[in-house]
C-alpha cells in the first residue's frame, strides 16, 4: 500500500509519555472527544462523598479524577495496580489526605472487615466478594464500568478480536455478580456514546495509553490499517468508534 508523506510523518513523530490517567494531550486540544452520558458518574459521586465517613477509590490512576473530587472525609484511601502511577498518585493525593495504597490482587485487598461506608470504582477492575468484605452493612458501592464491547470498531479495523476474557463484561452481568454477593441495585444504565478521533496520531497516541485494547498494539506493525483510517479522517474528517459505558449504585441488602 502506498502511504503518503503525512501518514510516514505521523508515525515517526508519535508522541509516546503518558502517565497517570490523563487523556488531556488529545482531549483538551480537541482531537479526541466523546459523545455525553445521560449520566455524571462525578456528580453522583460528589453528594456521597460528602456524607461519607470513610471512602475508598479503587483504581485510581495518577489520582487525576479523584483529586478534583475534594474535600474528602478524614478516613480516604485510594489504590492502584500499576506501579508506575503509585508515586503520581500519592504525590497528587496525599496532600488532600487521602493514603494511596499499592495493590496486586483485587481478592485480597489490604482493608479490614466492614472498613468503608463508601467504595468508588472508575472503570477499574474489582471483585464483588471482596467489596462486599471491605464496604459496611449500610454503604455505597458506586461503579462506572467500560463494557467488554468498547470501542470495538477500531478492532475490527486492526484485524484483532476483542479481549475473549472482557467480551462479556456489560450490565447484566455486573448487576447480577453484585446481587450474587449480597448488593442491592439502585441504579443501572448503560449506554453506548461516540468517541470520535480527529487525526490519526491522537488515535495511536490513545491505543500506547491502553494496551488492552490491541495487546500488541505497534504503529508500525498496523501501518497498513492505520493507514485506512487515516483516509477515513481526510475523507470524513473524523473517525468515529463506540464507547461501552455502564453505571451501577448499589449498596449491601
Amino acid at each position: 500500500m502506498t502511504m503518503d508523506k503525512q501518514f510516514h510523518e505521523i508515525l515517526s513523530d508519535t508522541r509516546q509519555d503518558f502517565s497517570g490517567w490523563d487523556f488531556s494531550y488529545i482531549t483538551r486540544t480537541g482531537r479526541m472527544g466523546s459523545q455525553l452520558l445521560s449520566w455524571s458518574y462525578g456528580s453522583m459521586a460528589i453528594p456521597l462523598i460528602r456524607k461519607a465517613k470513610s471512602m475508598l477509590d479503587m483504581g485510581t490512576g495518577g489520582g487525576e479524577f479523584l483529586s478534583l473530587l475534594s474535600p474528602f472525609p478524614k478516613e480516604a484511601f485510594a489504590t492502584e495496580g500499576y506501579l508506575p502511577n503509585v508515586p503520581i498518585a500519592r504525590k497528587r493525593l496525599e496532600p488532600l489526605g487521602v493514603k494511596v495504597v499499592q495493590i496486586e490482587d483485587d481478592f485480597n485487598l489490604p482493608f479490614q472487615n466492614r472498613q468503608f461506608d463508601l467504595i468508588l470504582n472508575q472503570h477499574e477492575s474489582y471483585s464483588p466478594e471482596e467489596v462486599r468484605r471491605i464496604i459496611a452493612d449500610d454503604g455505597i458501592f458506586l461503579t462506572q464500568q467500560a463494557g467488554g464491547l468498547d470501542c470495538r470498531e477500531i478492532n475490527e479495523m486492526m484485524g484483532v478480536p476483542l479481549n475473549e476474557e472482557f467480551a462479556h463484561w456489560n450490565l447484566e452481568t455486573a448487576v447480577m455478580e453484585l446481587e450474587a454477593n449480597g448488593f442491592e441495585i439502585s441504579t443501572r444504565k448503560e449506554e453506548f456514546p461516540i468517541q470520535r478521533f480527529y487525526d490519526t496520531a491522537s488515535l495511536i497516541y490513545y491505543l500506547q495509553a491502553i494496551p488492552w485494547q490491541i495487546p500488541d498494539f505497534d504503529p508500525e506493525k498496523y501501518a497498513d490499517p492505520l493507514y485506512e483510517i487515516h483516509q477515513i479522517i481526510r475523507e470524513n474528517g473524523y473517525f468515529d468508534v463506540s464507547q461501552h459505558r455502564f453505571i451501577i449504585q448499589s449498596r449491601p441488602k
